[in-house]
């Protein structure tokens, strides 16, 4: 999975990359908010970032928001890194539209577990927008069925779109899941059935 570190501090920045390289990612890392931002836009953005808080041109809340500003098919998750412990600070960060917050003084194996579960989160998502998608493509198939059909009224087949007549049994089955189990109406057995029962028992 491809990552996006934004750390405007060298060391820092290259413990970072090394420490997300050795558990296996792919790391872009950039070094101010507005590199970030850019990364964060472009047409393979990376699905993950780790955006610290304070940056030249653009701190990481400033480019979280204009992040969330932007309508997306699937939207980053995206962590907040700093050195700020207080609890407005935290609040401050997640009302952004972060998704969680990292405090830089803890062992960097904590970044490396929230990032993790950020990839899980990913996951889900895209996940769940494929299912959106096939969801849409069976009601695309399903609408086939919709608008105007040329239909015998005396036989009652179905002229399908290769000008041929077919069973409405048939044309249904193939445009959509449906199948069919045949059995008698009361109407149709009233009319129909009874009278040639009862013209030709069964036994004669």
């Amino acid at each position: 999975m491809r990552i996006l570190i934004a750390e405007d501090e060298p060391i820092t920045r290259r413990t970072l990359a090394a420490a997300l390289a050795n558990a296996g990612y792919d790391v872009l890392a950039t070094a101010d908010g507005v590199a970030a931002l850019k990364a964060l836009r472009s047409a393979d953005a990376p699905k993950l970032a780790v955006l610290d808080w304070m940056m030249p041109g653009l701190d990481g809340v400033e480019v979280i928001r204009m992040v969330r500003a932007t309508p997306a098919a699937l939207a980053p998750y995206l962590i907040i890194l700093t050195a700020k412990e207080e609890l407005e600070d935290v609040v401050a960060a997640l009302e952004s539209g972060a998704n969680d917050f990292v405090i830089k003084s803890h062992d960097i194996r904590e970044l490396v577990s929230r990032v993790r579960v950020g990839e899980r989160v990913v996951g889900l998502q895209t996940e769940l927008a494929r299912r959106a998608e096939e969801a849409e493509k069976a009601l695309a198939h399903i609408k086939r069925l919709q608008g105007l059909l040329p239909i015998c009224c005396y036989c009652k087949k179905i002229r399908n779109d290769q000008n041929y007549w077919q069973e409405i049994e048939h044309y249904i089955h193939e445009h959509s899941e449906a199948d069919f189990s045949h059995g008698i109406c009361p109407d149709c057995f009233e009319k129909i059935l009874k009278p040639q029962m009862e013209k030709h028992p069964p036994g004669e």
